[in-house]
């Protein structure tokens, strides 16, 4: 491509770099047609800024549409919309998680300065509609071999993993009156925009025998157990009482927070995750990391929550009881 000063009765066929008046705008990224020589001429203009396509070139929208194209090869669930000044968006055909392979994607990106791909982080909650990349060559046009190479390595980039449960059982524990349903509302929120639906409400004594058997019973493909007391050792009424009920806990504790005080487990083939408090209110928390996964079926480990620490300072609350620096 060639890029620079022409003089404007050269300029037809040519990509015009910067916006001009000349008479009505003419916007940049336009081929100029005879309609705009004249009028650029008529409006006093002798030189444009120009781009010019050579041999071995390949328009901006061109190439956008062929990226994209490689990026979603064998993706289903993922849409891309049509190319403009050389852009590609990406979006969500339906809620999930975007998975990102980052190693493609650097991988396309370091292929030549002017082929972009910017994504969503990895593990993104994504709703229907929602956008999940961007594909932009910066410059009018890219070498052909440069975009074939670009695209060889493209595959696989991004990913949509769907829901894949439809109800979850959300069990609260109480100490004396029955709780709000201020936490509910919140979990039912969390769950329905993934789809999903809460079943009948669940609510017990905050001991061990009765929560063990509605965690035995509870008829939902996941259990969300929200108790009326802080769950604060791996022992504790909410972990015990999945064991009593013949279940496992893999992790008590999260390196993110809000969100510390989650335990994740399971009895048989279900999920069972114990909430931290945080997770009355819809603010975003270390409970939607584990639970968005734990919803589109992916495994969620002990090794899986020890590595969201980075990252996991979501916000600071003024009002704990504690807070880490004295008259901050």
């Amino acid at each position: 491509m060639r890029f620079g000063s022409v003089p404007v009765a050269e300029a037809e066929g040519a990509v015009l770099a910067h916006s001009l008046v000349a008479d009505r705008r003419i916007p940049k990224g336009t081929v100029l047609g005879p309609d705009h020589i004249t009028r650029l001429a008529a409006a006093g203009f002798s030189e444009v800024t120009v781009a010019r396509l050579e041999a071995g070139d390949v328009d901006e929208d061109t190439a956008a549409t062929q990226l994209a194209a490689a990026v979603l090869s064998d993706v289903v669930g993922i849409r891309a919309a049509g190319a403009g000044a050389g852009r590609v968006n990406l979006y969500a055909e339906g809620c999930g998680m975007i998975r990102v392979d980052a190693e493609v994607i650097h991988r396309v990106n370091a292929v030549e300065p002017m082929i972009t791909i910017a994504t969503v982080p990895d593990y993104h909650r994504v709703d229907d509609g929602g956008m999940i990349a961007t594909i932009k060559i910066i410059s009018y046009a890219v070498r052909e071999d440069a975009l074939e190479a670009a695209c060889s390595v493209a595959e696989g980039g991004v990913s949509l993993v769907a829901p894949v449960f439809q109800t979850a059982t959300l069990i609260e524990t109480t100490i004396g009156d029955t709780p709000s349903d201020k936490g509910r509302r919140a979990m039912a929120g969390r769950v329905e925009r993934m789809g999903m639906a809460l079943t009948e409400r669940t609510v017990v004594a905050h001991e061990v025998t009765p929560l063990a058997g509605a965690i035995t019973d509870a008829p939902g493909d996941i259990v969300f157990v929200l108790t009326a007391s802080a769950t604060s050792d791996s022992m504790d009424v909410a972990p015990q009482a999945l064991r009593d009920a013949g279940g496992e806990v893999e992790r008590f504790g999260m390196p993110v927070d809000p969100g510390n005080l989650l335990f994740i487990g399971s009895i048989g083939e279900k999920a069972v995750i114990g909430l931290p408090g945080c997770a009355r209110s819809p603010a975003l928390n270390g409970a939607d990391w584990v639970l968005e996964r734990v919803i589109c079926g992916l495994d969620v480990s002990h090794d899986d929550i020890a590595g969201m620490g980075v990252g996991g300072l979501l916000k600071e609350i003024p009002t704990r009881p504690m807070p880490r620096e004295k008259g901050v």
